[in-house]
């Protein structure tokens, strides 16, 4: 892992890129599927890929002509990447808490009162 910081927006992308391994993504998705912002994204998605850990290909342009929007980009992790960020994450979360940071927002429990006497 050198060379690359292991901040919570890097391990939300590795995540998101995790949870579906075998999947091309496009940065949208994974904006969606990290809860980070576009910006925040795409500088995460370009260093993952200078340290190899991140492949990327641009969709053949006819589709998206025919839909009437710009080309996608689709990311994907290379097979080092695939293991690099499972041990990164694991770490991440052994070492920070972050698996509750990262994890889905679970649905607020109906808080409990004790009486107490009058």
């Amino acid at each position: 892992m050198a060379g690359l910081r292991m901040t919570v927006g890097v391990l939300a992308v590795l995540g998101a890129l995790l949870d579906r391994p075998d999947t091309e993504l496009y940065g949208l998705e994974i904006v969606r599927a990290s809860g980070l912002e576009p910006g925040t994204i795409y500088p995460i998605l370009q260093r993952l890929r200078g340290a190899g850990w991140v492949s990327d290909r641009w969709e053949d342009p006819e589709p998206a002509h025919t839909e009437g929007r710009p080309p996608r980009r689709y990311y994907r992790l290379t097979a080092e990447g695939r293991a690099r960020a499972v041990h990164a994450l694991q770490h991440g979360r052994d070492r920070s808490g972050l698996s509750r940071l990262l994890a889905p927002p679970r649905s607020a429990a109906a808080p409990t009162t004790e009486a107490g006497p009058e």
